[in-house]
């Protein structure tokens, strides 16, 4: 409330002082959350498209997979994935935008030629090649996946807190400040009113009182005048 503010020059320059700091925060937070929106359109158009190939390549997985299990068997397949030895590896590093840290998801080892896959060649149809290619495919847009929607909810979650901030400035730490600055200049313009009247006063009764006795010393001469006159 304005009215708990001592009406006091200090206490109007601390609050001037804390509405120029707080303005300035607005606008730079206000830039912030302008910028994180701009890189959460530019990831969410990312976002789009990549969900829309991982569905793709799930589905292409399936088919190449159910079609090696028609043709090869289920045996033939399991074994096909048993005989892999060097597995996949992810690698998670971390990414700076506008001061929010976002994963950047790195895998290695996921595409692999013929002979890395560990089955033999001979034995082995082109439906298996097919398949494990297939999954390689997705496995590498299921970690792009990944990391462009971790990015894209830490980037949310940042504008919204971000937000908050803008409009808990906005709304009310700014206008209490503002109410509470016109409130100590309304108060301190009517103590000035005041101490003019006061002074004003002070400055009558004095020449009233220079008055008295100047008239009060006039009589006294002029009794005196008289007197040596008689």
């Amino acid at each position: 409330m304005a009215e708990d503010v001592k009406p006091t020059r200090k206490n109007l320059m601390e609050i001037e002082d804390r509405i120029d700091l707080s303005e300035r925060g607005h606008d730079t937070l206000e830039q912030k959350r302008d910028g994180l929106i701009m890189e959460f359109m530019d990831i969410l158009d990312q976002a789009q498209d990549v969900r829309e190939d991982v569905e793709q390549n799930y589905e292409d997985a399936q088919q190449t997979i159910n079609m090696a299990r028609a043709m090869e068997g289920d045996v033939a397949v399991r074994g096909a994935a048993a005989a892999l030895k060097e597995h996949p590896e992810i690698t998670v590093r971390s990414n700076n935008i506008m001061g929010v840290v976002v994963p950047q998801i790195e895998a290695s080892r996921v595409s692999k030629s013929l002979d890395q896959r560990g089955y033999g060649v001979i034995g082995t149809s082109s439906r298996i090649d097919e398949a494990a290619e297939a999954y390689e495919d997705l496995l590498e847009t299921i970690v792009l996946a990944a990391e462009v929607e971790t990015a894209m909810k830490k980037l949310l979650d940042e504008i919204e807190s971000t937000k908050r901030r803008v409009n808990a400035l906005e709304f009310t730490v700014l206008p209490d400040l503002y109410e509470s600055q016109d409130y100590i200049e309304q108060k301190l313009e009517e103590q000035e009113r005041e101490e003019i009247f006061r002074m004003k006063k002070v400055k009558d009764k004095k020449e009233e009182e220079e008055r008295a006795k100047a008239e009060s010393e006039s009589e006294s001469e002029a009794a005196a005048d008289a007197g040596t006159a008689d």
